[in-house]
């Protein structure tokens, strides 16, 4: 990094304490090491970065930044900062990202717990009864629950708008959807499949279960126009293997068992 020629005046005193900043350098990097001076640049009145490479094969590009600053009138150096900061070309550290988005599908696994906040606009309030639940007539309000619960809506909170188009759409794109080799060679859709179980709900409308256990999709979503080679009406022209005709011997006499 060659010298800055900055419009301020490079104060005399700080840019010769080359010595001052490589030592402070060398306390701090420890076993990363310091390399040769690459330059220096005025910060403000008085204050002046020197920079040195950084050897460290793990930091390939990245080099020491020294700040001294000095106060009015004095003739020695102060080490006021002491980084490792990335240069053109560095491969810096991954921007940081909060845990809640870093989840993936197939990282809850047996035993952990994934909490979804309060606001989560995949989920809005359910139907639960609320002041209905004390309701004087016991009658009445079971026939209610009843109702309630064949619809799927007695919980705490239920799939919103946005949460059932954002599953069906992550689906749709998935290897549940048509556009893959699998519905490409497939004989025919899995809407004419007698192994399709149609989802409840209004996902029903696009979206079934495979229950064929040969399949690659045995237990999982699949869409009406998804297709794979284990469709029921590709049905086998022999059933096994044929048993030959039952041979009745009808020559030879039995010996009576009263003889």
């Amino acid at each position: 990094m060659a010298t800055v020629k900055a419009a301020l005046k490079p104060d005399t005193v700080l840019s010769a304490a080359i010595e001052v900043a490589q030592t402070a350098a060398e306390h701090q990097a420890g076993d990363f090491g310091v390399g040769e001076h690459l330059g220096f640049r005025m910060e403000g009145d008085r204050v002046l970065t020197h920079f040195f490479a950084c050897p460290h094969p793990g930091y390939v590009g990245w080099h020491w930044a020294v700040t001294l600053t000095r106060p009015p009138r004095a003739r020695t150096a102060t080490v006021d900062e002491v980084v490792l900061l990335p240069g053109e070309g560095a491969l810096p550290t991954p921007q940081w990202v909060p845990w809640s988005q870093r989840v993936r599908p197939g990282d809850v696994t047996p035993g952990s717990l994934l909490p979804t906040p309060d606001n989560d606009p995949r989920l809005e309030p359910g139907f639960t009864g609320g002041e209905m639940a004390a309701d004087d007539d016991p009658a009445e309000w079971s026939e209610t629950r009843a109702i309630v619960a064949d619809l799927g809506l007695g919980r705490e909170r239920v799939l919103s708008h946005e949460g059932r188009s954002e599953a069906a759409q992550r689906w749709i794109e998935g290897a549940a959807g048509p556009d893959n080799p699998s519905t490409e060679h497939a004989p025919a859709y899995c809407l004419t499949c007698g192994y399709f179980q149609r989802l409840s709900g209004s996902l029903g409308v696009e979206f079934g279960v495979c229950t064929n256990s040969f399949a690659p999709r045995d237990g999982k979503v699949v869409s009406v126009d998804h297709g794979c080679g284990g469709h029921s009406d590709v049905v086998a022209d022999e059933r096994g293997i044929e048993l030959p005709e039952s041979v009745y011997d009808t020559i030879s006499i039995e010996q009576s068992l009263f003889d």
